[in-house]
Protein backbone atom coordinates (compact mmCIF):
# COMPACT_ATOMS: atom_id res chain seq x y z
CA UNK A 1 0.00 0.00 0.00
CA UNK A 2 1.21 3.67 -0.72
CA UNK A 3 -0.45 6.77 0.99
CA UNK A 4 0.17 9.38 -2.24
CA UNK A 5 0.84 13.12 -0.45
CA UNK A 6 -2.45 14.12 -2.48
CA UNK A 7 -4.57 12.52 -0.53
CA UNK A 8 -2.83 13.22 2.64
CA UNK A 9 -5.08 15.12 4.93
CA UNK A 10 -3.75 18.82 6.57
CA UNK A 11 -5.94 20.08 9.73
CA UNK A 12 -4.88 23.52 11.36
CA UNK A 13 -4.73 23.70 15.05
CA UNK A 14 -4.55 27.77 16.26
CA UNK A 15 -3.32 27.71 19.80
CA UNK A 16 -2.57 23.03 20.11
CA UNK A 17 -2.32 22.32 23.69
CA UNK A 18 -2.65 26.00 25.40
CA UNK A 19 0.35 26.58 22.46
CA UNK A 20 0.89 29.69 20.67
CA UNK A 21 0.30 29.94 17.14
CA UNK A 22 -1.26 27.76 14.11
CA UNK A 23 0.13 24.59 13.50
CA UNK A 24 -0.07 22.68 10.53
CA UNK A 25 -0.72 18.91 10.95
CA UNK A 26 -0.59 16.30 7.76
CA UNK A 27 -1.22 12.96 8.41
CA UNK A 28 0.90 10.61 6.57
CA UNK A 29 -1.26 7.65 7.07
CA UNK A 30 -5.23 7.45 7.98
CA UNK A 31 -5.60 6.82 11.92
CA UNK A 32 -7.17 3.84 11.44
CA UNK A 33 -4.33 2.47 9.51
CA UNK A 34 -1.79 2.45 12.12
CA UNK A 35 -1.21 -0.28 14.29
CA UNK A 36 -0.35 -0.23 18.10
CA UNK A 37 -0.75 3.34 17.50
CA UNK A 38 -3.29 6.79 16.99
CA UNK A 39 -0.99 9.13 14.73
CA UNK A 40 1.62 9.75 12.07
CA UNK A 41 2.34 13.22 11.04
CA UNK A 42 3.87 15.95 9.48
CA UNK A 43 3.92 18.84 11.86
CA UNK A 44 5.03 22.23 10.77
CA UNK A 45 5.28 24.74 13.69
CA UNK A 46 5.96 28.51 12.69
CA UNK A 47 8.91 30.79 13.25
CA UNK A 48 7.56 31.98 17.27
CA UNK A 49 4.82 29.28 17.32
CA UNK A 50 4.71 26.44 19.73
CA UNK A 51 2.69 22.99 20.64
CA UNK A 52 1.64 23.78 24.41
CA UNK A 53 2.30 21.01 27.46
CA UNK A 54 0.71 17.70 27.46
CA UNK A 55 1.05 14.18 28.77
CA UNK A 56 0.99 11.33 27.24
CA UNK A 57 -0.18 8.40 29.44
CA UNK A 58 -0.30 4.61 27.86
CA UNK A 59 1.25 5.92 25.03
CA UNK A 60 4.40 6.95 23.75
CA UNK A 61 4.91 10.10 21.18
CA UNK A 62 8.59 10.58 18.97
CA UNK A 63 9.39 13.73 17.53
CA UNK A 64 11.82 13.01 14.72
CA UNK A 65 13.27 16.59 13.85
CA UNK A 66 13.69 17.30 9.83
CA UNK A 67 14.57 20.70 9.74
CA UNK A 68 14.38 23.82 12.10
CA UNK A 69 15.43 24.55 15.80
CA UNK A 70 13.26 24.23 18.68
CA UNK A 71 12.71 24.29 22.50
CA UNK A 72 11.80 21.21 24.11
CA UNK A 73 10.38 21.69 27.99
CA UNK A 74 9.95 18.41 29.68
CA UNK A 75 10.05 17.32 33.32
CA UNK A 76 14.05 17.52 33.89
CA UNK A 77 14.02 20.84 32.23
CA UNK A 78 14.41 22.96 28.54
CA UNK A 79 16.69 21.43 26.17
CA UNK A 80 17.32 22.84 22.84
CA UNK A 81 16.58 19.84 20.09
CA UNK A 82 17.75 20.36 15.96
CA UNK A 83 17.56 18.62 12.66
CA UNK A 84 18.22 14.80 13.16
CA UNK A 85 17.67 14.74 17.35
CA UNK A 86 14.47 12.69 18.23
CA UNK A 87 11.86 13.20 21.36
CA UNK A 88 10.97 10.62 23.38
CA UNK A 89 7.83 11.06 25.32
CA UNK A 90 5.51 8.14 27.94
CA UNK A 91 4.92 6.37 30.61
CA UNK A 92 2.67 9.67 31.92
CA UNK A 93 5.07 12.15 30.98
CA UNK A 94 4.71 15.81 29.66
CA UNK A 95 6.28 17.94 26.89
CA UNK A 96 5.82 20.71 24.86
CA UNK A 97 8.01 22.35 22.14
CA UNK A 98 8.28 25.53 20.69
CA UNK A 99 9.87 26.82 17.67
CA UNK A 100 13.15 29.09 18.70
CA UNK A 101 14.53 29.29 14.85
CA UNK A 102 14.63 31.38 12.15
CA UNK A 103 12.79 28.56 10.12
CA UNK A 104 9.94 26.35 10.33
CA UNK A 105 10.43 23.88 12.16
CA UNK A 106 9.52 20.75 10.58
CA UNK A 107 8.92 17.36 12.38
CA UNK A 108 7.15 13.80 11.74
CA UNK A 109 5.63 13.17 14.82
CA UNK A 110 4.13 9.45 15.86
CA UNK A 111 2.02 8.31 18.86
CA UNK A 112 2.19 4.46 19.54
CA UNK A 113 0.04 2.99 22.16
CA UNK A 114 2.06 1.30 25.38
Amino acid sequence: MINRRDSMQTELKENMRGGSGTIAITHLVDKDQIKNGRLMARIDIPVGASIGPHQHDNETEYYLIHEGDGEVEEADGTKKVGPGDVVITGNGESHSIANIGRIPLIMTAVIIFD
